[in-house]
């Protein structure tokens, strides 16, 4: 049974779970409030992977007022040693009487097993607030633990007419410096920023975060079916890791982009390029929860129908470019509506000069 001051107190949890957005990667974001006689007496946040969890350093911030507390957790609580101890076993040591989870951990190590855990020491356990809103906080985590892939986001630029490029390829700059820092917030939060080898080989992409705030830099990936990546390419001079997605498996032929520094991973190629299903596979084995996508029409194209898209972000320019212009996805002539791609709009916002738009796949 749910009080009024959960949702206040849960609704804390989540604001400081958020602090972690872009630091806790391959860790879920969690945030935790203590509370005892309807006042906080300690609260924490997963700062980062191989540091404390955020239970712990709520616990440590109540010391020996976390007996007798109620405590609020974005996730449920991990019950198997990882880096750190479980933190069942630190909610017990402290003498917390009520739990309140606003989502089962989807980690098959965990899976309701906290939860099961705690009740059968005695603990009132509730599970379930402001589940909506914790899960939107982790849905990389999520889809990796139970599809056994990242959660694949497509960041396009288009203009009034729908539009990204001329056909000429120019691009630079559809959008104006407010878009273009709010990319940057997007890729932070990612575990990877993949792009394909057309888009290298036309813009040279550094696929990095430049953000002063960002204390990480996302694994950078490149889809390149026939090995064409230059080891001149600016991204291989960057701070961070490069894997180059592949279909050759001649060691020669790899041998100048491994100079580089870059990691090789040999996949399997279909009639349209390489498999995409794959590709996430490989990601997901490299711990990527969420995975920024900045590409041209092809792999966008490729990506909605292999059903690998989640999420579509697109920045709307107020300028016209012309029918002769390139357009954002690249698909099969569709000869009736019904075939049409449906999207469901999940926000619209001002960023400057331009427009968000936040849509997934119906």
């Amino acid at each position: 049974m749910s009080f009024p001051d959960d949702y206040r107190f849960m609704a804390r949890a989540l604001t400081l779970a958020r602090r972690g957005l872009y630091h806790t990667d391959p860790n879920p974001r969690v945030g935790c409030v203590l509370v005892r006689e309807g006042a906080i007496v300690g609260e924490g946040w997963h700062r980062r992977a191989g540091e404390p969890h955020a239970e712990a350093n709520a616990l440590e911030a109540a010391g020996e007022r976390a007996r007798g507390a109620t405590a609020y957790v974005t996730l449920e609580p991990c019950c198997h040693y990882g880096r750190t101890p479980p933190c069942t076993d630190a909610l017990l040591d402290a003498g917390v009487s009520r739990l309140v989870a606003a989502m089962t951990d989807p980690n098959p190590q965990v899976a309701g097993k906290g939860l099961a855990i705690l009740r059968e020491a005695g603990l009132a356990v509730e599970c379930g607030l402001l589940a909506a809103e914790a899960q939107a906080l982790n849905p990389g985590f999520i889809r990796r633990m139970t599809e056994g892939r990242p959660f694949v986001r497509v960041k396009l630029a288009m203009s009034l007419d729908g539009r990204t490029a001329l056909a000429s390829g120019e691009s630079r700059w559809l959008t104006g410096e407010a878009a273009r820092l709010d990319v940057q917030r997007l890729r932070a939060r990612s575990s990877a920023i993949m792009t394909g080898s057309g888009t290298l080989l036309a813009d040279d992409p550094g696929l990095n975060v430049r953000l002063p705030e960002a204390e990480r830099q996302p694994l950078r990936v490149i889809l390149d079916t026939d090995l064409r990546t230059p080891p001149t390419a600016k991204t291989f001079r960057l701070p961070g890791a490069v894997l180059v997605c592949t279909a050759v498996a001649d060691a020669a032929r790899q041998a100048p982009l491994r100079e580089a520094d870059a990691i090789i991973a040999v996949l399997p190629r279909l009639d349209s390029g390489l498999d995409l299903r794959a590709v996430t596979g490989e990601l997901a084995r490299r711990e990527c929860n969420e995975l920024h996508v900045e590409c041209g029409p092809a792999l966008a194209g490729a990506l909605l129908q292999a059903g690998l898209l989640d999420e579509l972000v697109i920045y709307l320019a107020p300028l016209l470019l012309g029918d002769r212009a390139r357009g954002l996805f690249r698909l099969p002539e569709l000869t009736r509506m019904r075939e049409r791609r449906e999207l469901e709009i999940l926000d619209t916002r001002a960023v400057g000069r331009d427009w968000r738009l936040t849509l997934r796949p119906r």
